[in-house]
Formats: C-alpha cells, sequence, structure tokens
C-alpha cells in the first residue's frame, strides 16, 4: 500500500481490495466487490484462525467487516469534501458460522452535515443473516 492515503472519490472494489494489502482487513481476508456512494459490499472465507476457541467465526471479524464496509461508503459519499471516521458500532451476532463464504453489505441509513449512520447485514452463502450492525460516522471537512 502506498504512503499518501487513498482518495476514496473515484474508488474501485478492485483498488479498494489493493489499498487494504497489509491491513487489519487484508488479514481477514475481506474483499471488496461493489463500491458506491449508495452501497459496498465485501466477502470473506471463514478459517479456522478467524474463530473463537468454540469453532466458530469470531465476533471480532463481523465487527472488524461492519466498521470496514460502512466507513468506506460513508467516505465515498462524503468524498472530496473531507474524511468520515467511526464513532459508534454496534453488531448483533445471529447465527453461529463454522465454514463458508460471508458477504457484507453496507447501506446509508441517514447521511447528514456532520454525522451518516450505516447499516451492515452480514448473509451465508445461503442468504440467511448471520450477523448486522451499524455504525455511526463523523464527517470531518477538509
Amino acid at each position: 500500500m502506498s504512503e499518501s492515503p487513498l482518495s476514496l472519490a473515484d474508488v474501485t472494489p478492485e483498488l479498494m481490495t489493493e489499498a487494504s494489502e497489509g491491513t487489519f482487513t487484508d488479514l481477514i481476508g475481506l474483499r471488496f466487490t461493489e463500491v458506491t456512494p449508495d452501497r459496498v459490499r465485501g466477502e470473506w472465507q471463514v478459517r479456522p484462525e478467524l474463530h473463537q476457541p468454540a469453532g466458530i467465526q469470531n465476533g471480532g471479524v463481523y465487527c472488524t467487516v461492519i466498521e470496514t464496509l460502512a466507513s468506506v461508503g460513508a467516505g465515498v459519499w462524503f468524498g472530496e469534501r473531507g474524511s468520515v471516521v467511526g464513532v459508534n458500532n454496534n453488531t448483533d451476532f445471529l447465527r453461529a458460522v463454522r465454514e463458508g463464504v460471508l458477504t457484507g453489505e453496507a447501506t446509508p441509513l441517514h447521511r447528514g452535515r456532520s454525522q451518516q449512520l450505516w447499516v451492515v447485514v452480514i448473509t451465508d452463502a445461503d442468504g440467511r443473516t448471520v450477523a448486522r450492525g451499524q455504525v455511526r460516522l463523523q464527517n470531518l471537512a477538509a
């Protein structure tokens, strides 16, 4: 990843995945599949090193994916006006998962002058919701 921060104004899923190389997002294996001002999607493979001791996906992975997808979407929407930072992440764990590919989809609930609220739903390959979260973000003017 380059030393300068990535501008989210014209980012593509491929560029966002590339920009994440070497970061925590890369460590969990999150790959972006859609990046727009109105929706961000990503997916990752559940694997044993992402499990908690009970042998299921660690909830911290869900929190990370939710924070990441919401932050990218909020940043893309805010664009050149500045940057965004998460100020609250509330995640609910609904279904235990041991393996497979999971998909997260972030969409905005509110986009205001100073704050945004995004909801993220994580589903399994059968379309079942396994986790849901929302992230409140602060818009920081350039």
